[in-house]
């Protein structure tokens, strides 16, 4: 922990919500992320893998480029993941790749594997292929601070809608169906109610043809 000034802190809330601080300690600036969609090795039977500790090549999306936000975030993980130059844990070789794509204004992470031929004299780049390791998660961002968890809002995400709505309007969207059932089958009733049916002139036919036949038997 010494000399350590990049966090990660997950936070749960209700046992259903994962959120994601990404800090720089102790003068920031840190981001707030709402986590979703996320997908492990074993649920998606990915067959990649690589050296725990060995050295990821970042890949970023060129949109990290297009907007300021943005590039904030690209440089913060990039300080967080990537590591440090001449590092003395550090491997000497990269084994595997980390994806940040931006799409709908989330970010998608995945992890790769670096495959490369089993004849490492004649190796070909072309022939370097990758292999999803896992996981693979969505970061939708919620806001950005100048300070480590708090402190001046650089940035808030303007379509972002938080989980406790997204549930509300679900309930809502399903109580509004219970409602327009009931109006429906009391409009139907007081329908039924103003709109009678006329009496017909052969509803009693067979009935008293019935009796009739009775009274002669007798």
């Amino acid at each position: 922990m010494k000399s350590c000034t990049s966090v990660l802190f997950f936070e749960v809330r209700k046992r259903m919500d994962l959120y994601l601080w990404v800090a720089k300690s102790p003068d920031g600036p840190s981001a707030k992320f709402h986590v979703a969609n996320i997908h492990t090795m074993s649920e998606l039977k990915l067959s990649g893998n690589h050296l725990k500790g060995s050295r990821p090549v970042l890949s970023f999306h060129k949109a990290f480029d297009e907007q300021p936000h943005l590039q904030l975030l690209k440089e913060i993980f990039t300080q967080m993941f990537a590591t440090p130059k001449r590092h003395h844990k550090s491997k000497p070789f990269f084994d595997h790749v980390l994806s940040f794509s931006v799409a709908d204004g989330r970010i998608w992470f995945r992890n790769y594997q670096v495959v490369v031929p089993l004849d490492k004299k004649k190796v070909d780049p072309e022939s370097v292929t990758l292999v999803e390791v896992g996981p693979r998660f969505c970061l939708n961002p919620v806001r950005i601070f100048d300070g480590a968890f708090g402190g001046r809002t650089l940035y808030e995400n303007p379509g972002y809608v938080s989980p406790n709505a997204v549930r509300a309007a679900l309930k809502k969207k399903v109580a509004g169906k219970y409602v327009a059932k009931v109006q429906a089958r009391q409009a139907r009733k007081e329908h039924t109610a103003a709109n009678p049916m006329p009496r017909s002139e052969l509803e009693d036919l067979f009935l008293g043809g019935g009796q009739g036949s009775e009274e002669g038997d007798e």
